[in-house]
Formats: C-alpha cells, structure tokens, sequence
C-alpha cells in the first residue's frame, strides 16, 4: 500500500494535510471541553437546590427524632417535622433532576460542537486520501520498467489535457504508434506524476 507520493513538494503537502486534520480535531475536542465545562455551570442552581432540599430535610428529620419521645405528646409534635422533612426531599429531587438535566444537555452540546466539523474535515480527507492510495497503489504495480510505460502514456493520451499533450508532441497517437520512446516516456510522466510516482530509472 502506497500512502505517500514519491514527489517531494506533494508528500510534503500530504504530510502538511495529514497534520493539519489532527490539529483540526485537537482544536475542536478542546473547544467541546470547554462548551462542555462551561454549559456544566448552568446546573449550579440545581445543585445548590439539592444541597438546600438535603440540608432542610436532614434538619426536619434531626427535629422530628428530637421530640418523637417527649412524654405526654407521643408524636402529635414529630408529625408536622417529619412532613417538612418530605417538603425537603422534594426539593433535593428537583434540584437532582435540574443536575441531570443540564449534565445530558452538557454531553450533547459538547458532541455536537466537536462531531460537526471533525466529521465534515475527517470525510472529505478520508475520500482525498483514499482515492490517492488506490490509484498510486495500484499504479505502482506496473511500475517496473520501460516497457511498461506504454499504459501509462496511453492513459495520458486519454486523460490529459489536450494543452499538456501539445506540449510533448504534435501527433502523440502517432508518435505512440510508432514507438517514438521520448514521446512515450513524456506522457507517461504525465500520467504518473498525477499518481504520485517517479517513473523508472531509464535502462541503457
């Protein structure tokens, strides 16, 4: 598998490309974490009405334990405490809920702001780079000499602009033809530099 071109100045840009999508995805994680954390702090209120509700409800119990065995009232007294008791765990529930609530909206927040554009930038590298790797892979099969060179001129006469073959030939289907080996190396080159391939060592 070929994942880099033989070309100085495109392996750089590949390089250059493939650090600068994990500096993207870097710069976005850290982005979440901070949406994340700072969308965490809208639960405060939640979290200092479940400390409140707790407090309030551990203070009516304390106070209603207190009185349950005063003599002579049995537990007329402890019955008012223990219902200001139940008052206090409903607010902790309330506030324990509100907590919950803002953690999800948090996470999702935070996914949603690093997901988008890390998935937008990963997709469209991903298709670049996979179409590169196929077809340098691929090509760099028939890469062995020469000979072989007339595959990729052909290609060239087929996919090249009409402008890059003038420049190389007047006639470049019949310098083909002919087996004009300059002529055929010329586009050949053409074709591979595309794929990111140095073509073969000329043999004597």
């Amino acid at each position: 598998m070929k994942l880099y071109s033989d070309l100085p100045a495109r392996r750089l840009r590949q390089v250059a490309a493939d650090l600068g999508v994990l500096a993207w995805v870097y710069l976005w994680v850290r982005i979440a974490q901070r949406v994340h954390d700072a969308t965490l702090s809208l639960g405060e209120p939640g979290r200092r009405l479940q400390d409140a509700g707790a407090g309030f409800r551990g203070t009516m119990t304390d106070a209603g334990d207190a009185v349950d065995h005063l003599p002579l009232l049995e537990d007329r007294i402890a019955v008012p405490f223990r219902s200001a008791a139940g008052l206090g765990a409903d607010f902790e529930a309330a506030g324990r809920d509100l907590v919950s609530a803002v953690d999800r909206f948090a996470l999702l927040l935070a996914l949603t702001v690093a997901l988008t554009p890390i998935v937008l930038v990963l997709v469209t590298w991903l298709v670049l780079r996979s179409r590169f790797v196929r077809r340098a892979t691929a090509a760099q099969r028939f890469v062995d000499a020469d000979p072989d060179l007339d595959l990729f001129a052909l290609r060239a006469m087929a996919n090249q602009p009409m402008t890059r073959l003038a420049r190389i030939s007047d006639d470049p289907a019949g310098a083909w033809r002919r087996g004009d080996a300059d002529v055929i190396r010329s586009l050949a080159v053409l074709e591979l530099r595309d794929a990111g391939l140095r073509p073969p060592p000329v043999r004597a």
